[in-house]
């Protein structure tokens, strides 16, 4: 008993305000590889367990997690996990720093989790333990990551029932026309605007503005600038937390890069600025752009190693699709002073608000590792003093002809990243080999699949 009351009074805050709570259950939650949160509820006995200090915590999570893509179909290529393996239990490790309640489900508590060894150490495929080995770097090299995630996606009157009637074809979007900042479409959908703001910020998600976007029932939401691995928490909740208000309301929101070829696609640009912990880092009054040495090589790695990165800011074979002439998404690795044409948009002006605004990426990554990316290109830069070796574009990629084009296919950035040395730093040999073994798994599925486009193309005709 002695024992017991000793537990107590030195557990985690979050363990004893759930615990005063009188919750008989627990929801958690790890991402896959995919960026998709894969969950269960905990009976509270259980959860108490799972929060007792190593060797002791945990608790056990079928490595499958890690081993299939999203739509449940294990791997027949990757070697950390798969049939011949077993597909035993990995230990999931919750993070009490991430406690929340969810306020669509009654209130229940809500704790992320990541992916640890049987010896406690980082599992080396976890999306939120890759994420976390860059921030430690940075913080050796003396650097607070701050950063900021955008998302617009498309929202449609369908359940999974009506979709999977329509055989995937002809989703019906929540608004007509284009309308991007609208009242009267906010007005229209005003239940289900108003609870995305509200439960979000109830959710420990705070939204900074949220709006509609050109195109049919498409919004966009800002979410509140934080600390890196707390942004990508709570990037990662925000696209499940939508989902399930959506569901609430008849709708179905989608995270999808491009869901129509005739409209501009969704994007899922990341702001970012380097702190001491008290100072913007990136900020110089003095400086000609208010630009700071370090915010420079900053910038000149993400230009220089995009690609190095690639597979993880463009991760389907849908992302592709995105990457149009012409429809606001980037093309190439270009940077330029508040330019939105430009991959890598430098927002320099007072010494809170200076930061780079990474483009590129769409909705449909992993925030784990899309953000593990920019900042792994970007500290790349800092560690090896790159420098700016183009001058901003102005207007629409003007003064990048000569800058090569992103590649328009998931498997040839999957084999710059696979080779790349760079990556293989920053990331580790054992996250590479898996995550490119799965975008080569993608990428076949593809290859296998007959698309609409071939039956209306060849299937009278030819």
């Amino acid at each position: 008993m002695a024992s017991s009351k000793k537990n107590k009074a030195t557990e985690h805050p979050a363990v004893a305000e759930i615990r005063r709570s009188g919750a008989q259950k627990v929801k958690v939650a790890v991402s896959d590889i995919d960026g998709v949160l894969r969950g269960k509820y905990l009976h509270i006995d259980k959860f108490l367990g799972a929060t007792e200090p190593y060797p002791g915590g945990g608790f056990g999570f079928c490595d499958v997690v890690l081993g299939w893509d999203m739509m449940d179909v294990t791997y027949d290529n990757t070697v950390a996990t798969g049939w011949q393996h077993g597909f035993p239990d990995a230990l999931a490790r919750l993070d009490l720093k991430t406690t929340r309640r969810v306020p669509w489900d009654e209130d229940v508590p809500l704790v992320l989790g990541e992916f640890v060894n049987a010896d406690g150490t980082p599992h080396a495929q976890c999306p939120r333990q890759t994420l976390k080995r860059v921030l430690k770097r940075a913080e050796k090299l003396g650097f607070q990551v701050m950063t900021g995630m955008e998302f617009e996606w498309f929202n449609f009157l369908e359940t999974p029932q009506s979709w999977a009637a329509k055989k995937g074809v002809g989703p019906e979007p929540l608004t007509p026309g284009m309308f991007g900042y609208s009242l009267l479409r906010m007005n229209q959908n005003r239940d289900f605007f108003n609870a995305i703001m509200d439960d979000m910020r109830a959710f420990g998600v705070p939204i900074e503005g949220l709006h509609t976007e050109t195109g049919p029932g498409v919004y966009e939401a800002a979410i509140g600038f934080s600390e890196a691995l707390e942004q990508a928490d709570r990037a990662i909740l925000f696209k499940t937390g939508t989902k399930e208000i959506g569901a609430q309301f008849g709708i179905m929101p989608s995270f999808m890069a491009k869901p129509n070829q005739a409209l501009p696609g969704c994007s899922g640009h990341i702001h970012q600025s380097l702190s001491d912990g008290k100072t913007n880092l990136f900020y110089d009054a003095k400086a000609g752009r208010k630009m700071s040495p370090l915010f420079e090589s900053y910038l000149a790695g993400q230009v220089a190693c995009l690609m190095d990165f690639a597979p993880l800011i463009w991760p389907t074979i849908n992302s592709y699709k995105r990457l149009v002439d012409g429809f606001w998404a980037p093309v190439k690795p270009t940077w330029g002073m508040d330019n939105r044409t430009a991959s890598f948009r430098v927002i320099a002006g007072s010494p809170k608000a200076t930061r780079l605004e990474t483009r590129c990426p769409g909705a449909d990554v992993n925030p784990y590792l899309a953000m593990a990316a920019v900042i792994a290109a970007g500290l790349h830069g800092v560690e090896k003093g790159l420098k700016l070796t183009t001058p901003p574009i102005t207007g629409t990629n003007k003064g990048a002809e000569k800058v090569p084009r992103a590649p328009r296919t998931l498997i040839e950035t999957n084999r710059i990243f696979e080779k790349s040395a760079i990556a293989r730093d920053w990331l580790g040999d054992g996250f590479v080999d898996h995550f490119a073994a799965t975008r080569d798994w993608e990428w076949r599925q593809w290859l296998d699949a007959v698309t609409d486009y071939e039956m209306k193309r060849y299937f009278e005709i030819i």
